[in-house]
């Protein structure tokens, strides 16, 4: 038996996963998906200061568009990767893209060759990112899967507060430039520490050839998400996100009928709980959809100054990570299951709660609670996820079918996110310019569509074995 099996009826501690034998690893996995998110926010904060120096103001919407398309087709290839060249080689490649991104940002004499280095940051971004959940069941025992999938998720709500300080203080300096720069810094110490402590885990040969047809398909929908955000609301927006409908639905066809893509191929099984698991977490990625906008309703209905909107608009994160190292002792099947069926609840109270107290002028109290109603909500992430994780790491046998299962979580993650923040965009764009009522349309639409997540969060429960933890 191998060590997984031996200890999965032991209940692991955050002191044992953060302890001298597994910390290199955890920093490793957790170091990797926290330079993925912080940089998306960090690039956000610094585009201003960008754009003064460089030009391009056209293309300012696609700095986000083309590295979420990078990572959303790098993300789909991590099994194959990590099975091809097992997770050192895997993290060394994985690193040094998004290094070498980092620098091509970092002396872009315009902003086109800054739109190159976003896209090679994206396809380091998209592995890493994918890494971080995938290697968990090949680098630490079971008993500690729970703890490390809060630790690795955390890490998103986290950027979310290390990006917009760190990119505001380089762009404050005027020193935007050198904000890449440590980027590429931080990616060589990562990148030593995989070598020094990283176990390196067996390679073999990938039983399935790349699915090309998958990726176009989930490209080419993420594409004209992409589009339709930037796009003014009208008719083109709406023919745009029905071909990135449609398209979407047809990787999902080809997935099913192929059996040899991006998911695993139990996703489809008639009594596998995994395809529910995806839907939950494609559910809960749609409130991280809003954060976008928060900043600046903060600041044109609340008159917060830009610092204090943007902490507002991390409230949602920090509501994300913070409950979910808590969650993550939950150590019974029982109540794992309960926390991911309450989860999309609590994010529906959140987001409803902020729509509704939406008003011109509002007092001090009704901001105190806006940041209470977002922690909130973002709770209502933080509560499932790091068991969602858990189930679909233990859904299917087999390294490359378990390192696809995991990995896809990531990847439904990005998927779901890029369609959130169009839907976002469109809604916000149907009610402007009253941004009162764009915040509670946008809200309240992204609140009933999280209790529809009540579905497929029973379906995802199912998932959730008896023997993964202490009974």
């Amino acid at each position: 038996m191998t060590e997984i099996d031996q200890d999965s009826t032991a209940t692991g501690t955050w002191r044992e996963l953060l302890g001298s034998r597994y910390a290199p690893i955890a920093a490793v996995l957790a170091g990797g998906v926290l330079l993925e998110a912080s940089n998306v926010y960090l690039t956000t904060s610094l585009l201003p200061t960008i754009v003064a120096e460089i030009g391009g103001a056209e293309f300012y919407a696609w700095t986000m568009t083309v590295f979420l398309l990078a990572s959303v087709v790098s993300s789909m290839l991590v099994s194959r990767v990590l099975t091809r060249r097992g997770a050192v080689q895997a993290y060394l490649l994985a690193l040094g893209l998004f290094a070498v991104g980092s620098l091509v940002c970092a002396v872009s004499p315009s902003m086109l060759v800054l739109l190159l280095g976003r896209a090679v940051q994206g396809l380091g971004g998209g592995l890493l990112a994918g890494l971080g959940y995938a290697l968990i069941q090949r680098a630490l025992p079971e008993r500690l899967w729970a703890r490390a999938a809060a630790l690795v998720s955390a890490m998103w709500g986290v950027g979310n507060i290390v990006g917009p300080v760190v990119g505001g203080g380089f762009a404050q300096l005027d020193a935007w430039r050198w904000a890449f720069a440590l980027l590429a810094i931080v990616s060589a110490l990562i990148a030593l520490l995989v070598l020094r402590r990283m176990p390196r885990t067996a390679t073999s040969p990938s039983s399935d050839a790349l699915p090309w047809a998958s990726l176009l398909l989930l490209a080419g929908a993420v594409g004209a998400v992409g589009v339709a955000s930037i796009l003014p609301a009208g008719v083109w927006t709406a023919v745009v996100l029905i071909a990135g409908v449609a398209l979407a639905a047809g990787f999902v066809a080809h997935e099913r009928r192929t059996g040899n893509g991006i998911l695993p191929r139990v996703t489809f099984a008639r009594n596998s709980s995994l395809r529910w698991v995806y839907l939950t977490v494609a559910v809960l990625a749609f409130g991280i959809g809003t954060e976008a906008f928060i900043p600046l309703f903060g600041q044109e209905i609340g008159g917060m100054a830009p610092f204090t909107a943007g902490l507002l608009g991390a409230a949602l994160s920090l509501g994300w990570s913070a409950t979910q190292v808590v969650a993550a002792n939950a150590s019974t099947a029982t109540a794992r299951r309960a926390l991911i069926l309450v989860g999309p609840l609590v994010l529906a109270a959140g987001l409803a709660a902020y729509g509704l107290l939406q008003h011109e002028d509002p007092s001090l109290a009704v901001i105190v609670v806006w940041f209470v109603a977002l922690f909130v909500a973002g709770a209502g992430i933080g509560l499932g996820f790091p068991h969602l994780t858990v189930a679909a790491l233990g859904s299917t046998s087999g390294e490359e079918e378990g390192a696809k299962a995991a990995a896809a979580v990531n990847t439904v993650l990005l998927i779901a996110s890029a369609f959130a923040a169009a839907l976002a965009g469109v809604l916000v764009n149907l009610a402007a310019p009253d941004l009162v009522r764009a915040a509670q349309l946008l809200m309240l639409v992204f609140a009933g569509l999280s209790v529809l997540g009540l579905v497929p969060a029973r379906g995802a429960g199912r998932g959730i074995r008896r023997g993964a933890a202490a009974e």
